[in-house]
């Protein structure tokens, strides 16, 4: 059997950049170098999103070959033999992302991650409301990484997080039946916490707030998002704990207070426990890490 290699862009056995976590190029940049067609390969680390908005090809995934049209987006996970032909006149976009950086690891217990780590077609409906947002934020996708802004990373890391859940939900129906009660719930909870997240607010609080038992959240926080619901809760103040940490001036210890924390030697466990380092230690190291 012929070995298929492992790349991290194709043809290249690292991305070069020290600091690269997501990499968008047009198909037209790598594959006219290879004479429009890009043998079998994988990569070990990345995840893949590729659009055709003109033009066509095929891509392969060991022995099957699907067809490329207009308005295919195909999601390629980690560790996935893939390969491409392309027309001459095709027109599209591939982002390469570090699959440690997505919200949701493909294969986690997340209904996303589970839907992340198989090969996925979407031929997305130019009049679904899903599928013209989530081209729309491809091209900013495509935007924001040439400009190279201020900001750009966090950016980025948005935008894919909101990328990712449009294509879910345009090429799933999961939205259909009991499952749509589910996620709803679920959606309901991620609005309370994103309001209530300073106050620490017990579980008890939220779950009566939608009408179910801590119990039954539970089990739809875990269905939907991999995780518990407490979990859940945790990861938003850390999500406000490293914007604030990276964006602002303030002291640890006035941003400990800001989140709701009356000790500010407690914040910094809770910080460590869920990165595994110190406020300060985390703050000097992404800021030298983030150029703008």
């Amino acid at each position: 059997m012929q070995r298929v290699p492992t790349y991290a862009l194709y043809g290249e056995t690292d991305a070069g950049d020290p600091g690269f976590w997501l990499h968008h190029e047009t198909i037209y940049a790598r594959s006219s170098q290879h004479d429009w067609e890009i043998q079998p390969h994988r990569h070990a680390d990345y995840f893949q999103i590729l659009y055709i908005a003109a033009g066509s090809g095929d891509v392969v995934f060991g022995d099957e070959t699907l067809s490329l049209k207009p308005g295919t987006v195909i999601t390629i996970p980690p560790e996935t033999s893939h390969g491409f032909r392309f027309s001459k006149t095709v027109i599209g976009s591939v982002i390469t992302i570090l699959s440690s950086h997505l919200d949701h690891r493909p294969g986690d217990r997340s209904q996303l991650g589970q839907w992340l780590a198989r090969p996925q077609k979407i031929a997305s409906d130019p009049q679904a409301p899903d599928a013209k947002e989530a081209v729309r934020v491809l091209e900013q996708i495509a935007a924001e990484f040439e400009g190279r802004s201020r900001g750009r990373h966090e950016i980025l890391r948005a935008y894919v997080s909101v990328l990712l859940h449009l294509l879910f939900r345009a090429g799933s129906d999961r939205h259909m039946g009991d499952n749509a009660s589910g996620d709803m719930r679920v959606d309901a909870l991620i609005n309370l916490v994103d309001r209530h997240f300073r106050t620490h607010r017990a579980l008890s609080f939220y779950a009566d707030e939608i009408g179910v038992s801590p119990t039954h959240l539970n089990r739809l926080v875990r269905a939907w998002q991999g995780c518990s619901a407490h979990e859940l809760i945790e990861r938003k103040i850390l999500e406000e704990a490293k914007r604030q940490l990276i964006f602002s001036m303030n002291s640890i210890q006035e941003i400990s207070y800001r989140l709701g924390f009356r000790d500010a030697a407690y914040f910094s466990r809770f910080f460590a426990r869920g990165t595994g380092s110190t406020p300060k230690d985390w703050r000097a190291a992404e800021r030298g890490r983030i150029r703008y």
